[in-house]
């Protein structure tokens, strides 16, 4: 009797011990929080759980000096800090510590630099980057030879196509011309991303690119298309807003018309280092590896300066 007594016991114990295990095992799943008592868990504790984005970058820092998960420590930080706004902190220590940093967390550091270099308005340093990203892709660095790669977001995994990512570079890149006002160059990138994989946002962009350029009835063609629903991604209400906004600015710039001046002025912001020279890029020593993204940069340049 005492024997089964003892034995039921130790049942009720593990199975005790079992459920708070897996209590635990739950609690870790469902708030995206590795488990362990390590300075990085401690990061992701006080960001995730405690909502406290300073004490996480305390322990972000902690993770960082002592080499526990410095790939994902770095990245979250930067992310942390850029809510905090704290961007230019975080594209110094990206800069100081992605050497630290394995080859496979390069790209994503990337993409978390690019992030950094809009919010803080530093527009060259992101478009020297977005054309060292597209140059890779180019040359096969970026994808290994693959049509698609394995990319992560909020915590997700999932498949990206080389197309996907040429589209996305190139309207980041679309976009960092158009704040530097060289709104040739961002209409040939834009061009470029719809020929890859034409969307309606990026429709809106081009729209607007081709309305800084007085060329009006272009960008109400292109409009049209969006609000006729002709576009991936014209049925999303904000993208429509977007687009009937750029219409009625459209139609309120149409008596205004360029001069010889601003002939001149839209003549002189083509970017020449990169738009005029993927040239060289399309030369023999890339041949094996050349993208259709590429193939007519030139002779779209040459419609633009006819």
């Amino acid at each position: 009797m005492e024997r089964s007594l003892k034995k039921m016991k130790n049942n009720y114990n593990n199975s005790i011990k079992s459920n708070l295990m897996k209590d635990d095992e739950m609690f870790h799943v469902i708030h995206k929080v590795p488990c362990g008592d390590t300075p990085y868990v401690r990061a992701k504790h006080a960001q995730l759980i405690e909502k406290n984005p300073e004490m996480a970058i305390v322990w972000f820092w902690k993770a960082i000096n002592t080499g526990d998960r410095v790939d994902s420590a770095l990245k979250d930080m930067a992310v942390v800090m850029k809510q905090l706004d704290r961007s230019e902190e975080a594209i110094e220590a990206i800069k100081s510590f992605r050497p630290r940093c394995s080859k496979n967390s390069q790209d994503s550091l990337d993409n978390v630099l690019i992030d950094l270099y809009k919010k803080c308005g530093r527009m060259e340093e992101q478009v020297e980057l977005l054309k060292r990203k597209l140059r890779q892709i180019y040359q096969g660095e970026a994808f290994n030879g693959k049509p698609t790669k394995t990319a992560r977001s909020h915590g997700k995994k999932f498949q990206v196509t080389v197309q996907q990512e040429i589209s996305r570079l190139l309207g980041n890149l679309g976009w960092a011309y158009m704040q530097q006002a060289k709104y040739l160059s961002a209409e040939a990138v834009y061009r470029k991303a719809q020929m890859v994989e034409p969307d309606a946002n990026k429709s809106c962009n081009l729209a607007m690119c081709l309305i800084k350029q007085g060329r009006f009835e272009e960008g109400r063609l292109i409009l049209d298309d969006v609000l006729e629903s002709r576009v991936l991604g014209a049925d999303d209400c904000r993208t429509r807003q977007r687009a009937e906004e750029l219409l009625s600015e459209l139609e309120s710039s149409l008596p205004r018309m360029r001069d010889a001046e601003m002939e001149d002025v839209l003549g002189n912001i083509l970017d020449d280092d990169f738009v005029l020279g993927l040239e060289q890029m399309t030369s023999t020593s890339f041949k094996s590896k050349r993208l259709p993204i590429f193939e007519q940069i030139s002779s779209f340049r040459n419609t633009l300066v006819c």
